[in-house]
């Protein structure tokens, strides 16, 4: 049953349609892992890691969000439960226990990168298909750029 009828094509929409929602289970992921590691965070960095992890978190939150709305603008429900969720999410993620700031670190650096690296696909794949939902992607992409070039700079020099 379609609720909401699409004003793009059938393949463009199924182009759009799988973009977002990978999307949207990298980013309830990516919020997912900001918190696990703003709990459990330890060492002399604890703090500023701690309310940068916060940034992070937000920042998936919010953009999720619109990520759903633009799939629904399409037509096709977003699917955000959490058995989706951990079964299509691959993005790497922090061990059981303490984590040690510049583990932290560099998982958020590894993460943000595989995520930036996916959205780009992304970009390229909605290109024709879809330039508003590129679009979206595109703004999702720089700030996560952002937040990846602030944990790496973290860990200047290199450990």
């Amino acid at each position: 049953m379609t609720v909401v009828r699409s004003t793009l094509p059938e393949d463009a929409r199924r182009i759009a349609g799988d973009a977002l929602q990978n999307t949207l289970v990298d980013l309830l992921g990516l919020s997912l892992i900001g918190k696990q590691a703003h709990w459990n965070i330890v060492g002399p960095r604890f703090r500023s890691i701690h309310l940068q992890l916060d940034e992070v978190v937000a920042t998936a939150r919010a953009y999720s969000d619109t990520v759903a709305e633009r799939s629904s603008a399409l037509g096709l429900p977003p699917d955000g439960r959490p058995e989706t969720i951990a079964a299509a999410y691959t993005l790497p993620g922090p061990k059981d226990g303490w984590l040690r700031d510049n583990e932290v670190v560099a998982l958020m650096v590894e993460t943000l990168e595989t995520s930036i690296g996916r959205l780009r696909d992304r970009i390229d794949a909605t290109e024709k298909a879809d330039p508003v939902t590129q679009d979206l992607l595109i703004g999702i992409t720089a700030e996560l750029e952002k937040q990846r070039w602030m944990f790496e700079a973290e860990n200047w020099p290199r450990d």
